[in-house]
């Protein structure tokens, strides 16, 4: 199962927020994270907050969960009073948003935007499984007002999709790619996955390969992580599998920074291509520090320095709005060297990099950009392709 919520502080039950955080609001921008918190089997490697049927057990239903998002985005509304906050971005992750009905996630968008307001050109996605979705279900959710869909692709060779336990064959990928094409979506994502033991790195190719076939608008790569109590890690743990190993991460992250940027989509954020224009505006205001309002089992907050965590599961998070009770779990009050250090961490690892102004006067620049680590510059640090391999280690040496 998933780790435990960190334990922060006590967050208020009606979940209000000191004046100092509601200060700036609708001044920053603005988003909002849906966590959608089921999924049709659990996939081996994941420790995401997501429950099967069997997992959730008696008291919690699909079919009831879309009134208690809408609970919590009412209650947003309260929170923040009658300022104004466009939401410039919605992003429906999981688990698998798509075994809703199309319309329940209609229903989510429209009590966004009743509630708190849907900015012009606000970008609104929702992950998906390939065989969690048809032609049918994605014009109905175009229509909805969704705008991006991010497809779980993670490979395109099946013993790799066997051993991470994902159920679709990869020969799904391009034909709901272009469906998603056909039904009127601005932008299509691929999530994809490197490490997997038993990978190739002719194994890697080939997906990078059948990837850009698929002509998307943007690309996440991201290396496995055997993350401590799934069932990947008692597998490594018994022998049964090799944990990912370092140099072979290293070499993937090349073949895809280089296949992705040959087909057009260029790096903006160390684990993420995309096509000019085509960046994930929502996840890029998580990597910026800016606001936003995460609902649903387990998801995170942030509102101007102030971080909290929802209670973990359904139930719980059910009973809560409930009783007319904020799901808040735990919060903390970031002081500013905390906001600085996640501010180095965070964005460093955006092509349009840090601020020398926020890189502390000590820091051992020179030093780094000798080492082919970061770009010759006066003004901002960006990571060379070699420091976005050891992007760890250069905020190491940044922060003091």
């Amino acid at each position: 199962m998933p780790s435990a919520l960190p334990e922060g502080d006590p967050a208020p039950a009606d979940g209000s927020l000191p004046e100092a955080a509601l200060a700036g609001v609708g001044t920053r921008p603005f988003g909002l994270y849906v966590h959608v918190p089921f999924c049709t089997v659990r996939c081996g490697y994941c420790d995401f907050n997501t429950y099967t049927a069997i997992e959730l057990g008696s008291g919690v239903s699909r079919a009831t969960y879309v009134d208690q998002a809408v609970a919590e985005v009412r209650l947003a509304r309260s929170v923040l009073g009658d300022r104004d906050v466009p939401v410039q971005t919605v992003f429906l992750g999981g688990g698998t948003p798509t075994l809703l009905p199309a319309e329940d996630l209609g229903r989510i968008l429209r009590a966004i935007d009743e509630e708190l307001g849907l900015a012009p050109g606000a970008e609104v996605t929702t992950e998906a499984n390939p065989d969690s979705v048809d032609l049918a279900y994605l014009e109905r959710l175009r229509a909805a007002g969704y705008t991006r869909v991010s497809f779980g692709m993670q490979s395109a060779v099946p013993h790799v999709l066997a051993t991470l336990d994902r159920t679709h064959d990869p020969e799904r990928v391009p034909q709901v790619v272009e469906a998603a094409r056909a039904a009127g979506f601005d932008q299509l994502s691929l999530d994809l996955i490197y490490g997997t033991p038993g990978e190739s790195l002719a194994d890697w190719d080939t997906t990078l390969a059948a990837a850009t076939a698929s002509r998307p608008d943007h690309v996440s790569a991201y290396s496995l992580i055997v993350e401590e109590g799934t069932a990947l890690a008692r597998r490594v743990k018994r022998g049964e599998l090799p944990m990912p190993d370092e140099d072979d991460l290293a070499d993937k992250y090349v073949a895809a920074d280089e296949h992705l940027g040959a087909a057009g989509l260029g790096w903006y954020e160390v684990s993420n291509w995309s096509r000019p224009g085509a960046e994930c505006r929502h996840n890029l205001g998580y990597w910026r520090g800016d606001d936003w309002w995460g609902v649903g089992p387990g998801a995170h907050s942030h509102v101007g320095g102030v971080r909290w965590w929802n209670v973990k599961h359904p139930a719980a998070y059910a009973d809560r709005l409930g009783a007319g009770v904020s799901p808040a779990h735990a919060r903390e009050v970031l002081d500013d060297d905390t906001r600085h250090v996640e501010r180095v961490l965070l964005e460093v690892r955006l092509r349009d990099g840090l601020p020398m102004s926020a890189v502390d006067r000590d820091a051992p620049v020179a030093e780094l950009v000798a080492d082919g680590l970061v770009e010759p510059s006066t003004d901002r640090l960006v990571l060379t392709r070699r420091g976005r391999l050891l992007a760890d280690a250069v905020v190491r040496d940044l922060l003091p």
